[in-house]
């Protein structure tokens, strides 16, 4: 067999299992993490690298896990209010906003994507930050998994644990305790809607002083709140 005849076939094999190797275990990194906890996520583990080459050795994450019944249930209605309304009945997809989002970007209106809370979960939980079409592309793979996989109600649970909502502060029991001075189970609806305001840009926008745009987003979805009807508005998805 000649060299070239062989290069092909290596390449043929490797075009065949590099796809299916990364197809196997992207599936089982979702359906592991069904079940277990995650002890970190992508963007955490990015975020710690980037302190570390910018010289900050002393940077440290707070981050503690805590079940979705051990956390306020004025956080999830908070974040589903300021994130993604539609969360309990779409299938991780919200197309109407997308398009919504497209069309004011295309105007050079800034706004934000229009992703839904599961999307921002494969983000933050799988990828990277920034703007490709690999990394949207990557996003949505995850996504449906995360959706084919998981319940709502697991997806809450893991994305308000991951999520950042202070430099270097992620999931709800960290702010809390950062932010608040107590635990995430005793979170008020206030308290709540202010750590969900601050997810567009946390290293920017402060949960325990807010200036007044923070203010006002804040009442802004708590009025989401009362309109959708609570925490109960949850209930059919999330529930146990």
């Amino acid at each position: 067999m000649t060299k070239s005849k062989s290069a092909r076939k290596w390449l043929k094999r490797l075009f065949f299992w590099l796809p299916l190797w990364f197809c196997l275990s992207s599936i089982g990194q979702v359906l592991l993490l069904k079940w277990l906890d995650p002890v970190a996520s992508s963007f955490m583990a990015t975020r710690q690298v980037s302190a570390w080459m910018h010289g900050d050795w002393h940077f440290g994450m707070a981050y503690h896990w805590r079940d979705l019944d051990k956390i306020s249930s004025q956080l999830p209605i908070a974040v589903v209010a300021s994130e993604d309304q539609l969360f309990p009945v779409h299938n991780g997809f919200d197309f109407e906003s997308m398009q919504k989002a497209y069309e004011s970007n295309a105007r050079g209106k800034k706004v934000r994507g229009g992703s839904t809370i599961s999307q921002q979960l494969a983000k933050n939980l799988f990828l990277w930050s920034g703007r490709s079409y690999l990394r949207k592309g990557l996003e949505a793979w995850y996504t449906f998994w995360i959706e084919t996989l998981w319940s709502k109600r697991r997806i809450l649970e893991v994305y308000v644990n991951v999520v950042e909502f202070g430099d270097g502060v992620y999931g709800a029991e960290a702010a809390s305790k950062r932010f608040f001075s107590k635990p995430a189970n005793n979170l008020s609806r206030t308290e709540a809607a202010r750590l969900a305001a601050v997810l567009p840009n946390p290293k920017s926008y402060s949960a325990s002083k807010p200036g007044p745009y923070m203010q006002r987003r804040t009442r802004a979805i708590e009025r989401q709140i009362r309109r959708l009807g609570g925490p109960g508005y949850l209930n059919k998805c999330c529930t146990k």
